[in-house]
């Protein structure tokens, strides 16, 4: 088998640019061929690097599994959008509210990825069609700094001459002739009702969401707790979109059955499966059910294993790796209360 010269790329990662985000829709890494024992021993040098190279780079992308949350936020949304196809006016959106890691994001991304593959199905010979745009609201927004959020998700220029009416008109024709039909907000929880700015913030975003014939998702750390449907505005927020929580996986056969899908993707040599699911208590202990925690920590021992030679997860691996904040805190609050 041969060894490929130049076996990573680098691919534009930011999905709040049309350029990023494209890539990310389009992006299928290939999954690398473990060689015969036999071969693997007899690579040079050389041959060793671009190999464990491969495989390295393999390890370090997050493998997306469908969750009862990936699923749920997919239908979801796909009604959505097909209730919101011909509407004029009060389309239905969805919010994903909850922790830390329990998988946000992966969500409402994978849900765009699948919203622009369906689009493009339906519109084959299309090439000029932007059919999501994906922002996160920035730390202390204002709301011209999330108008220019989405305008630089289209690669629309904005002079600090702009003002908002400028940008908004910009970004609303943009959105309306390449046929925008998901807005995607990310990091809801930037913004506070109970602050003047971010009334502010919330009313720009309402605005944009009459005028883009759009289905708008939106997600964030326990937005519900900011206030988000508190007030007049909480109250009109309430009456259109469905909320869906998400908390850490509970132990139960689900969170084995992840475990499993994820050891089944590792690529190295000397892992023996069945490994990491004998383990899956000490892992929901470690990571709390976590799925960012749990990706995290076992990405994490497969690069291990590569470059240290050991090319196989342990638990003594597991121990050494320090997880984050978030996981590690719950586990300690778990302790002290049980």
């Amino acid at each position: 088998m041969s060894i490929a010269a130049d076996p990573v790329t680098e691919p534009v990662r930011q999905l709040t640019t049309l350029t990023g985000w494209r890539q990310f829709t389009r992006d299928k890494p290939t999954i690398p061929e473990l060689l015969p024992a036999n071969e693997f021993e007899r690579l040079d040098e050389a041959e060793r690097i671009r190999y464990d190279e491969t495989r390295i780079d393999y390890h370090t992308r997050l493998t997306v599994i469908a969750t009862s949350t990936v699923r749920n936020v997919a239908q979801k949304g796909r009604r959505l959008t097909l209730l919101n196809r011909h509407a004029v006016s009060a389309r239905r959106g969805l919010i994903l509210s909850g922790a830390a890691g329990t998988g946000k994001t992966t969500a409402i991304t994978q849900f765009g990825k699948m919203h622009e593959a369906s689009d493009q199905a339906r519109h084959p010979h299309r090439n000029d069609r932007i059919p999501i745009l994906y922002v996160t609201v920035p730390p202390a927004a204002t709301p011209r700094m999330l108008a220019a959020e989405f305008a630089r998700f289209l690669g629309l220029p904005v002079t600090q001459r702009a003002n908002l009416t400028d940008i908004i008109e910009a970004v609303c024709g943009v959105c309306c002739d390449t046929g925008t039909s998901v807005v995607i907000c990310d990091e809801l929880h930037n913004i506070s009702l109970a602050t003047k700015s971010g009334a502010e913030v919330s009313d720009t975003l309402k605005y944009f969401s009459e005028r883009i014939p759009a289905t708008f998702v939106y997600a964030g750390i326990n937005v519900e707790r900011e206030g988000l449907f508190s007030g007049t505005r909480g109250e009109q927020i309430a009456g259109r979109f469905t909320m869906i929580g998400t908390i850490g996986f509970p132990y139960t056969a689900d969170w084995r059955a992840v475990v499993a899908t994820l050891e089944n993707t590792l690529r190295l040599h000397n892992h023996t499966l069945g490994t990491l699911t004998d383990l899956d208590r000490y892992l929901h202990k470690r990571t709390n059910g976590m799925m960012g925690s749990l990706s995290a920590l076992i990405r994490e021992a497969a690069l291990e294993a590569i470059l240290t030679g050991a090319e196989k997860i342990t638990k003594q691996m597991l121990d050494a790796i320090e997880l984050d904040h978030a996981a590690t805190d719950s586990v300690h609050r778990n302790r002290r209360t049980s």
